[in-house]
């Protein structure tokens, strides 16, 4: 249903974020799309979206995500649903019910009301995941692909939130929808960024950036009548491609240099930053999303460029400043805050410290920067088993199949009437610690779901990869270097 000029309505949900603000630069320049911005009635959302208060073909819908009414109203009329809106880390490490109240309810009611709409099939659901639910993989695991393991990192509950609303929608039974994993988006505002959650990423680990302006493409692009139609049904990764493949450390240096930092181990030791534990791959199937829906524009320096200016002088000029008054007086005490990788290590918090690090022993190994070499992760990419003939249609998908993949994953299928070639509907199936679920095969096989129970359980993977094939492939035991 278009807005009744004719044009094409579009609701934004996290309008005021970072993505949603460049979402609506890039749909300020297309006055033939009605776009509907929905944002909590607060003093900071307001602010956020002063700055659009010309913008022509924009109108403000005032609600919360957790209240079904509100959701059902601006939904009203509208042909696309761009469902950016989510309460990401570092707030939802701090508020970990509220992430799972806005991330999972916020999705629950979207799927309410799309379904009791007139004609559910008029609105097509775009979905957001992240990175973050596939967790650690660092070298020699940085290669990744939708259908790989979800596996969330320790005390990642944005991304256990994550998991479960792409979970939701995939199987939501929708007529159209689509999920999109977004990777780490480079905005300017990330050079602002002071929290504890800095010394979570390992220098080794890796990322397939995309920026803020290019994501904000790809959303318009996905809002426009013209998607292929193979778009919809479909799980993708968003990343920036090879360009964009940068390691932790790569990044430490690109921001350090463009600031003016000399040497920027200078102002950190070594051990304050985890060697595992956070999320980051380089993708080897991002190209495929570019290909359907173009949006790639930006490069890295164009990006980092942009960063720069719209950083505040003290950024700008940080190279200025003696390394020992930065490293003391910002990043010693960052270390040292709750969830910081140092106030672990100084309150003996096991679990925490094995999670950053593997053991207190690893951690006091790590040594100093005499000893550090510049990671370089293979560039050739490489590709986990997901436990089923990949060249096979989906049309001729069946029990066989399902069978296979199931004890790929150390259980069972227990449906026993099966569809061939139906992939939406859920079956039931059974994993190897005994729970039983429903999942359809598309959420598992093509997504790489597998027991709700278990991906809950991140601190039992090493132990769930003893009986599940498919899980250990990530669990072969390796050296993190930091």
């Amino acid at each position: 249903m278009a807005a009744p000029d004719g044009r094409r309505r579009v609701l934004l949900t996290g309008a005021t974020g970072n993505w949603g603000r460049a979402a609506l630069r890039a749909f300020r320049e297309r006055p033939d799309v009605h776009v509907v911005a929905f944002a909590l009635p607060t003093a900071s959302d307001r602010a956020a979206l002063a700055e659009f208060s010309d913008m022509e073909n924009l109108e403000t819908s005032w609600g919360d995500l957790t209240r079904y009414t509100d959701v059902e109203r601006a939904l009203d009329g509208v042909d696309v649903v761009l469902h950016v809106g989510a309460v990401v880390s570092p707030l939802a490490d701090e508020h970990p019910e509220l992430a799972h109240r806005v991330n999972t309810g916020g999705m629950r009611n979207i799927i309410r009301a799309v379904k009791a709409a007139p004609d559910p099939g008029a609105i097509a659901v775009v979905g957001v995941g992240s990175v973050a639910e596939t967790g650690d993989r660092n070298p020699p695991h940085h290669w990744g692909r939708v259908g790989d393991p979800i596996r969330v990192s320790r005390f990642d509950e944005y991304g256990q939130t994550k998991v479960i609303a792409e979970r939701l929608l995939v199987d939501s039974g929708l007529p159209r929808w689509a999920w999109l994993r977004q990777t780490g988006i480079f905005h300017p505002g990330m050079l602002e960024i002071r929290d504890p959650i800095m010394t979570h990423s390992p220098f080794t680990g890796v990322m397939e950036w995309a920026s803020d302006e290019d994501s904000a493409r790809l959303l318009v692009g996905v809002s426009s009548p013209g998607v292929p139609e193979e778009f919809w049904g479909g799980v993708y990764n968003i990343g920036g491609g090879e360009p964009w493949r940068l390691t932790n450390w790569e990044l430490q240096l690109a921001i350090g240099g463009a600031m003016g930092v000399a040497d920027i181990r200078r102002w950190y030791d070594r051990n304050w930053f985890a060697t595992r534990n956070f999320h980051g791959q380089w993708y080897t199937d991002s190209d495929r999303l570019h290909e359907l829906v173009p949006f790639r524009k930006d490069t890295f320096e164009e990006a980092l460029d942009r960063a720069i200016a719209a950083a505040p002088a003290s950024v700008r000029s940080a190279g200025r400043v003696p390394p020992w008054i930065v490293k003391h007086l910002v990043m010693k005490p960052l270390a040292r805050r709750p969830r910081g990788t140092m106030h672990a290590i100084l309150t003996e918090d096991r679990e925490a410290v094995a999670a950053h690090f593997g053991s207190r022993e690893e951690w006091e190994a790590i040594g100093d920067w005499t000893t550090f070499s510049a990671p370089e992760p293979s560039r050739t990419p490489a590709f986990l088993d997901h436990g089923y003939d990949e060249s096979v249609p989906r049309e001729r998908w069946g029990s066989g199949m399902y069978r296979q993949a199931a004890a790929f994953r150390g259980g069972d299928l227990l449906t026993d009437d099966v569809r061939t070639g139906d992939t939406a509907s859920p079956l039931a199936w059974r994993c190897a610690e005994g729970h039983v679920f429903a999942a359809s095969p598309r959420l598992v096989l093509t997504a790489g779901h597998w027991c709700p129970e278990c991906v809950r359980d991140s601190a039992g993977y090493a132990a769930q990869a003893e009986r599940n094939p498919f899980l250990a492939q990530l669990q072969v035991p390796t050296v993190h270097p930091s």
